[in-house]
């Protein structure tokens, strides 16, 4: 488990008391979290608990009922079009299954969000040499023509996340990125994740079931249960608990 750094109690970014329902089902009941600048932590919650909704309101795929987000000290709600898109610059996705897109190459699919924000980025430096420092970064850089029916599936996560990172943002949002890989490729894509927070600095929120993936890379841990940041800790303090809802997270 990596050691804990976030003593700078600034959150980069922040949610309160988030409440999402669809009909009579109630999935986020009033969820938190705070992310602080440097830190790796990751949310566990089993099948329907809320992970998914909760990040799809934090990227603004869909709208809570009610509470906050805030990102940067900026309530993301009441941002117009053009400074959330600045903002959206600062943070980097990777996406379940890599959701490359099949019919660019990996140049393209790397091109892709520094032609998205150009407005934004305000870009000076030449975009080959953006491209073939994010694919050094994921060991890829003679994949940048091929395209992703061409690559293997932990290549493929690997080239979404130099996709991710390729605007240098100060947070990365994991989505499960460790699923479908086998248990090698696994270990290799925690291994980049670390070496990533460690070369930028990067604040990373970590959504995943996968406890392996948890115990090696987070700085904290966040247990979604019944809609709520049911339980908060490191790997070792949540281990050790005797509250049965936490136990059932790290029995096999």
């Amino acid at each position: 488990m990596m050691e804990n750094n976030s003593e700078n109690k600034v959150p980069i970014l922040e949610i309160k008391d988030l409440k999402k329902s669809f009909k009579d089902n109630s999935v986020l009941n009033g969820f938190n979290l705070s992310l602080y600048k440097g830190e790796n932590l990751v949310v566990m919650g089993k099948s329907g608990s809320g992970k998914s909704v909760m990040i799809k309101c934090l990227v603004g795929l869909m709208q809570a009922d009610s509470g906050t987000i805030r990102i940067k000290e900026q309530d993301i709600e009441i941002l117009g079009r053009e400074e959330l898109d600045l903002l959206r610059t600062h943070i980097g996705f990777l996406f379940q299954g890599s959701a490359l897109y099949d019919s660019m190459t990996v140049r393209e699919n790397l091109e892709f969000p520094l032609r998205r924000h150009k407005k934004e980025l305000h870009l000076k430096q030449d975009t080959e040499v953006l491209v073939r420092e994010a694919l050094k970064n994921v060991g890829l850089e003679n994949t940048i023509d091929l395209m992703p029916s061409e690559l293997s599936g932990g290549m493929q996560r690997r080239i979404a996340l130099a996709r991710a990172l390729i605007l240098k943002p100060e947070i990365i949002l994991y989505d499960e990125p460790t699923t479908g890989l086998d248990p090698i490729t696994s270990k290799e894509i925690i291994q980049l994740m670390r070496n990533i927070q460690a070369t930028y600095n990067t604040s990373s929120l970590i959504i995943t079931h996968d406890m392996d993936c948890a115990r090696v890379i987070s700085n904290r841990m966040i247990l979604l249960v019944d809609g709520v940041n049911y339980a908060e800790g490191t790997y070792s303090e949540l281990s050790r608990s005797k509250d049965p809802k936490v136990q059932a997270f790290f029995k096999n």
